[in-house]
């Protein structure tokens, strides 16, 4: 289907597949022109042309560093022995932590963030992105006296799971914000530069604890948990001046703030009113296409595919095998480093996905987000198999038996973070929000990070039961399991995935419609 077709003002129909239309002639030449220009427009000269909107979108994602700061917290304060000390009890020499209670503190903020990852879908509909947003953010700033002033598990649990029910919201604002405030070329790297502020946050907070472990006071936890006021202080200072999302404005009939908050995305030499006519337009088709606003739309006819390439996108992360870096630790001292190597190893670990982040937005401009997705799994599979086949070589019973294979599979470790950011992390998010009809974009969003953080919740129970001697005792061999869930996920992912590189979101609705 060409641009034409999406701008004319035939029918709308045209064989079995629906196009956009114009209600008149200047509104087709409106849409006609600015489809044009989107596809015309480079990255740098989009930047040139709308610094705000870059601004504006990044300015949003300081939550999604919240949201990863505070899980890699919880889990980097159990070693520190002041928490250890003030929240765990007396065993032999030092201090003990109930493995239920730390089972209970780490699944607190995942499973809140399941909760409320749904729940953002409906604020964001009625209120807007901007409201919610700022609504969230006072609750995280009032959470987070509970986490500082917490001197019992009890309190802390509390605190880690409301803490949580208004993280999950972060996750689906952020991106649904980027989409739609950002010209098509800059839209790919805006809503993928969410994964680098998951990463920073993660890099973050264990550069934090690693700075204050050593405090024999409260401090050493009180002092990381006082941190998170940093970014409510920031956004709650900056968010009275940030424009609410065109896409919305307009979809609640409001045209004259679309076009303001237009304006204010981009210099006042660009004309905004193709882009509004664009929007109205896409808001038409969609609304004739009977796509549907609520959760139980997502899995209409007209949606399913759409829901489903989201969900399974965004579970692929998992499926793929991340949360098996829980265990890098366990492999670095295998290799023979000790407990203090291996923790400033983890940070280089966590530091070489934020690298591998920033070269994704390179890759992003240069290939499909297909193509990106596929080559993830092509390369994250041989250092399953690797990791696996490692571990099934037999080693010498000796008294000093030899680190050459740990230190192997702690490097193997380090290439998949590195591929997976370079790849599956940030095309995800670029995926999860050109996939969905404007309509749906965040519920579909919502809930699909609710699938994905279940399915997290699930392989943060699975994985210590396949790996530790004491169950199935796979150890490094875990890589063959998930070697098998990478390439069931690449035949899925190459049989149902498609391009939207390119494409505007017209473009995608005309797609989806003529797949059905």
């Amino acid at each position: 289907m060409d641009l034409e077709e999406l701008a004319n003002t035939e029918d709308a129909k045209s064989n079995g597949k629906t196009v956009i239309t114009a209600t008149s002639s200047g509104d087709a030449a409106d849409v006609n022109h600015a489809i044009e220009t989107e596809h015309t427009l480079g990255f740098w000269q989009a930047v040139h042309l709308h610094p705000q909107a870059v601004g504006w979108s990044v300015f949003f994602s300081l939550g999604i560093t919240m949201c990863a700061f505070d899980p890699q917290l919880m889990g980097q304060l159990y070693a520190v022995p002041a928490f250890q000390r003030d929240f765990g009890h007396k065993f032999k020499d030092g201090y003990i932590i109930p493995a239920s209670w730390l089972t209970g503190l780490s699944m607190g903020s995942p499973l809140g963030q399941v909760v409320g990852a749904l729940a953002a879908g409906y604020p964001m509909e009625w209120y807007g992105r901007k409201k919610t947003f700022g609504t969230c953010v006072l609750l995280t700033a009032s959470i987070i006296f509970i986490q500082f002033f917490a001197r019992s598990l009890h309190v802390l649990l509390a605190g880690e799971l409301l803490g949580g029910l208004v993280l999950g919201t972060y996750a689906v604002i952020a991106p649904a914000y980027a989409s739609e405030v950002c010209p098509l070329a800059l839209r790919g790297v805006l809503t993928s530069y969410v994964n680098l502020c998951f990463v920073g946050g993660q890099l973050l907070a264990t550069g934090v604890t690693a700075a204050t472990q050593k405090l024999d006071s409260h401090w050493a936890y009180s002092g990381p948990f006082a941190l998170q006021w940093l970014w409510p202080i920031i956004i709650l200072a900056g968010l009275p001046w940030a424009p609410e999302s065109p896409w919305w404005l307009a979809r609640m009939g409001r045209m004259d703030d679309a076009e303001n908050s237009l304006k204010r995305l981009a210099r006042g030499s660009v004309d905004v009113k193709p882009a509004l006519a664009v929007i109205v337009e896409t808001d038409r088709i969609e609304q004739e296409m009977e796509s549907g606003s609520t959760y139980r739309a997502l899995f209409k006819k007209v949606n399913r595919r759409r829901t489903e390439i989201a969900v399974g996108v965004y579970s692929t992360q998992v499926l793929s095998g991340i949360y098996i870096l829980g265990f890098a630790t366990y492999f670095f001292e295998l290799a023979g480093l000790s407990s203090d190597q291996a923790f400033p190893m983890s940070i280089g670990l966590t530091a070489l996905g934020f690298l591998g982040t920033l070269f994704s937005f390179i890759l992003i401009q240069h290939l499909g987000r297909r193509t990106i997705f596929l080559l993830g799994l092509v390369l994250i599979l041989p250092l399953h198999l690797l990791l696996g086949i490692l571990s099934s070589v037999p080693t010498p019973s000796s008294s000093n038996p030899s680190k050459s294979i740990p230190l192997t599979q702690s490097t193997l470790l380090l290439l998949y973070n590195l591929s997976y950011n370079l790849t599956l992390g940030p095309v995800a998010f670029i995926l999860i929000t050109e996939i969905p009809s404007s309509a749906l974009r965040s519920k579909t969003i919502a809930f699909s990070t609710a699938c994905q953080a279940a399915l997290g919740i699930g392989m943060t129970f699975l994985i210590p039961v396949l790996v530790n001697p004491s169950g199935a005792g796979l150890k490094g061999r875990i890589g063959f399991v998930f070697a098998g869930l990478v390439v069931g996920c690449a035949v899925w992912g190459w049989g149902r995935v498609v391009e939207t590189k390119g494409r505007t979101v017209g473009e995608v609705d005309a797609l989806f419609e003529g797949a059905r």
